[in-house]
């Protein structure tokens, strides 16, 4: 199977990235408790009704980060620019399949990225100390990550929903750290 070259590259910037955990450290020298690790990257293949996935290690499965039913924070990006940032507490498999699957009950129509171009990196971190998997926290995170996003500029491309909170100074170095990822 011949790989593409962004196949090429998600797989060494997942190897390289999935190995980092990062311990917020202020300016004044403090740590605080919101162990971040990521991120772990895949490349997602699509059409709006159905999507491939190819991570780091060559399959088409997600692994680790993505697994876990601890609080996670994922970005869909093109060119490294971020076109949505979104959270959830499901594996992300289970997160993008209701994402495609939507069909307005509730209001919720999916994502509309997936209508947009194919393929997109997604990028996945972890908040691996959340006190009982509460995601408040990564939610501030997502918020001050989408604040950047537009400070920048604009807002991400298909971001239609998100949520404020005030945030400390933990969040707002989280928030820079995962943007040191992207171009703006």
């Amino acid at each position: 199977m011949r790989l593409s070259a962004e196949a090429i590259a998600v797989r060494k910037a997942g190897a390289i990235a999935s190995q980092r955990s990062r311990r917020v450290t202020l300016k004044d020298g403090k740590s605080c408790a919101m162990r971040i690790e990521g991120p772990e990257r895949y490349q997602l293949t699509f059409t709006p009704e159905v999507f491939t996935v190819l991570c780091a290690k060559g399959t088409n499965k997600f692994y680790g980060l993505a697994t876990s039913d601890l609080p996670k924070l994922y970005i869909a990006s093109i060119d490294s620019k971020p076109i949505y940032v979104g959270i959830t507490k499901q594996g992300i498999r289970d997160r993008l399949w209701r994402g495609w699957n939507a069909k307005g009950a509730s209001g919720y129509y999916g994502y509309a990225w997936r209508h947009g171009q194919s393929p997109v990196v997604l990028d996945v971190w972890c908040h691996m100390d959340a006190v009982e998997r509460n995601e408040r926290d990564i939610e501030t995170v997502e918020a001050e990550v989408v604040h950047l996003i537009r400070a920048a500029g604009q807002w991400p491309a298909f971001q239609t929903e998100i949520h404020f909170y005030p945030s400390s100074p933990r969040h707002r170095k989280v928030a820079a750290d995962i943007m040191s990822h992207y171009r703006l």
